[in-house]
């Protein structure tokens, strides 16, 4: 033990040694634990409402569905069935069409934004908050500007600027060769600024003693991009790519606003399918099987990335 005096003289009671380890441990579990109790009400409303659905919904695809008359277990049934489905074929072929185009033009165009709005004047602050608002209005609103984007009439926007150049109007999302296409361009418009923000941060990092030495050089435009900034903001396009990937697989409202995955099925996607099974069929098993095999592709890819990624970051 050890006793202390007091600025007046008189002693403290002395205190054990050992305790004094004990109360350094307490305070690190008590540190450590603080983390934790301000993540706990999100971990609760993830596991309640995101994680104990999922984990539901695996498990009833394993089953045939009867309300009020039992479930019966059918096995992997349920995924063979959606699997030798045509339309679910046509789903699927429909979800990497778009999917593929939409991830190429939004990152194109999120990059060719990030390149023009780069800088810190209060002008260029002001165009960048206005090109993200797409990213934060609702998606169900934005298809339904684009739906009167679209309107089929020589009085529907698109159809009248056409109608400047002589272009009779087109119906843009009632002929099964461009309805696709229609969604893919509003999937763009909502994709880009988010790429741009992205972008924006990996451009931010950049050193820009590398533009100068490369101005010093004469480099043209296009060295530049492919020598200095592509590479420096690589980081930042591996994430683009990893999202674009994510997004472009669960595509749903886009297309349940615009076309509810008509005209004849040309933009059903997989998501819409999996919906059209569970609450127009009522084939609750079939639509957990097709949710359940969208869950393992997601996860599928994005690992794939990730691998990709780290083997290049590697051999850098």
């Amino acid at each position: 033990m050890t006793a202390t005096l007091t600025p007046a003289g008189v002693p403290k009671s002395p205190v054990p040694k050992s305790e004094a380890p004990k109360s350094r441990r307490r305070g690190g579990y008590r540190r450590a634990a603080l983390p934790w109790l301000f993540l706990a009400p999100g971990l609760l409303l993830a596991l309640v409402f995101k994680f104990v659905p999922m984990g539901k919904g695996l498990w009833l695809s394993l089953f045939e569905v009867r309300p009020f008359l039992g479930d019966k277990w059918v096995g992997l049934d349920n995924y063979t069935r959606v699997l030798t489905d045509h339309r679910f074929l046509d789903a699927i072929n429909n979800t990497l069409i778009l999917g593929i185009g939409q991830a190429a033009g939004a990152i194109l165009v999120g990059f060719v934004l990030a390149l023009l709005l780069e800088g810190q004047t209060r002008s260029l602050k002001f165009l960048r908050t206005a090109v993200f608002l797409p990213v934060v209005t609702a998606t169900a609103v934005v298809g339904e500007m684009w739906r009167l984007l679209y309107y089929p009439t020589s009085d529907g926007f698109l159809n009248s600027v056409l109608g400047v150049v002589g272009l009779g109007p087109v119906p843009f999302l009632d002929n099964p060769d461009t309805a696709l296409w229609s969604v893919m361009a509003m999937g763009v418009w909502i994709g880009a600024p988010y790429n741009m923000v992205i972008i924006l941060a990996g451009l931010a990092g950049v050193d820009r003693t590398l533009y100068e030495a490369a101005a010093m050089d004469g480099v043209s435009l296009w060295q530049r991009l492919r020598h200095v900034t592509l590479p420096a903001i690589r980081p930042a396009l591996a994430i683009v790519v990893t999202l674009a990937v994510i997004r472009s697989l669960r595509v749903f409202t886009e297309v349940y606003v615009l076309t509810g995955g008509g005209p004849a099925g040309s933009t059903e996607v997989w998501m819409t399918r999996a919906y059209t099974l569970g609450f127009t069929r009522n084939d609750i098993g079939g639509a957990s099987a097709a949710s359940a095999l969208l869950l393992a592709v997601t996860l599928l890819l994005t690992v794939t990335v990730y691998r990709l990624r780290t083997r290049g970051e590697a051999r850098r």
